[in-house]
């Protein structure tokens, strides 16, 4: 099964999406967008650099979890990940979003469009 990535509306009016993968699990989730056409931008930017594992950070929270994010070639971050237990699961992470980027369907999730 392909992921997909889904576009809701936040509480604040911002569009967001996440990425999920086949099996459902969120592998991503991006920031807030003012409009449609940058939220647009923002899934777009994901195929993009999704691609290249360089474009990936593994950082460490204050608890010790990990998680990654995804920037584009400015440095300007896309989107995150959940936190993981272990740099491992980070990187797992890291390869299914590389994985399901590609070919994702887009999902309208939001109520008032």
């Amino acid at each position: 099964m392909a992921g997909k990535f889904c576009i809701t509306k936040g509480k604040d009016g911002k569009d967001y999406f996440v990425l999920k993968a086949g099996n459902g699990e969120v592998i991503l989730q991006s920031q807030g967008y003012k409009s449609s056409d940058g939220c647009m931008n923002g899934i777009e930017s994901v195929k993009k650099h999704a691609a290249n594992e360089a474009n990936f950070e593994c950082r460490e929270a204050k608890d010790g979890r990990m998680y990654f994010v995804l920037k584009a070639s400015n440095g300007q971050e896309i989107g995150r990940s959940q936190m993981y237990k272990s740099e491992s699961g980070c990187m797992n992470g890291i390869a299914s979003v590389a994985k399901n980027a590609q070919d994702s369907s887009t999902v309208d999730e939001r109520e008032d469009t």
